[in-house]
């Protein structure tokens, strides 16, 4: 079912076209894209749909406590070229939160290709960050039929350590805020890298506010307790690295040059494991590349998106 388009301060698109040109994203028109949502097992999953339905499909999956907005810039980017959706996961953004707190990531695939199949969109491009990237790439591996390419942003079976720390720490950290000023406070002593404006159009575009007036994340908060996230283990990283393998489409697998997540010698593995599979480093990025360097990660992915899905 179709929403109609909210207007720019719902949308979480206040400021974004200034924002954009002043990051040096390249985009042709001002477009706003309208709001939808699918059904799957009983949960609404919200999406923004940009560009135009006869258009090559690209679906973009955000990361973990994130949501579809963190593709904004992107979206935008390719928006003239492609029919570009930008899908918030089940828990997170405007998407229901699972009542059983089921987050696993076969259920994130399945939810995934439900949008695939009800949207027509196959065969579709995937771009999915960190667990984006990791639901991408599972749904690649086992609907080879779906997927026209792939591109893996910052995320590997095998996670470096004090990369994950960190984010846990963040993750788990204070969930309520009494303004918006402290939730950008907040996000800065995780980010310290990132401008001001880069801060406020994150929080702005991830938080909620209570009934009492005060402000908390959009994501569900039982997705903050450690058993309620995505395993991990010696056993679960040995199914992901073959599920690699399986991928059949043309993959670009995407790091952040300064990623505490993701290693130089893990991004190789990935591109020896996957058939058909490449790498480029985005600068000035850490693990949230999209975010972290807009217009750089719009480049990297520029040619492959030419070569794999000429428009």
């Amino acid at each position: 079912m179709t929403e109609p388009a909210a207007d720019r301060d719902e949308s979480g698109l206040t400021g974004l076209y200034e924002a954009a040109r002043r990051q040096g994203v390249p985009f042709a028109t001002e477009a706003v894209p309208t709001g939808g949502s699918v059904d799957s097992g009983g949960l609404r999953l919200h999406y923004s749909d940009w560009g135009a339905h006869a258009s090559p499909a690209v679906l973009l999956l955000h990361g973990f406590a994130q949501s579809g907005h963190s593709f904004d810039f992107v979206s935008l980017a390719l928006c003239d070229r492609f029919r570009v959706v930008a899908l918030d996961l089940r828990g997170h953004g405007d998407s229901d939160w699972s009542p059983s707190s089921d987050y696993r990531r076969r259920s994130h695939v399945a939810d995934v290709e439900t949008v695939v199949e009800q949207l027509g969109l196959a065969p579709v491009v995937i771009v999915g960050l960190s667990l984006g990237g990791t639901v991408g790439y599972l749904l690649a591996a086992s609907r080879p039929q779906l997927v026209r390419a792939l591109v893996i942003v910052d995320i590997a079976p095998r996670v470096e350590v004090a990369g994950a720390r960190r984010v846990r720490g963040f993750v788990e950290g204070s969930d309520s805020f009494a303004s918006l000023e402290e939730m950008v406070s907040s996000v800065r002593s995780f980010r310290p890298d990132r401008t001001d404006e880069q801060l406020l159009g994150s929080v702005l575009r991830n938080a909620r506010r209570r009934p009492d007036g005060t402000y908390t994340w959009k994501y569900d908060p039982a997705m903050r307790r450690p058993e309620a996230r995505p395993k991990a283990g010696p056993e679960e990283e040995a199914l992901l690295w073959d599920a690699l393998k399986a991928i059949a489409c043309p993959t670009l697998v995407v790091r952040g040059a300064e990623s505490d997540i993701v290693s130089i010698a893990s991004m190789a593995e990935m591109i020896r494991s996957i058939p058909n599979a490449s790498g480029v480093e985005v600068p000035r990025a850490g693990h949230l590349v999209p975010g972290d360097n807009p217009a750089g990660f719009i480049r990297a992915i520029g040619p492959f998106l030419s070569e794999t899905c000429p428009t």
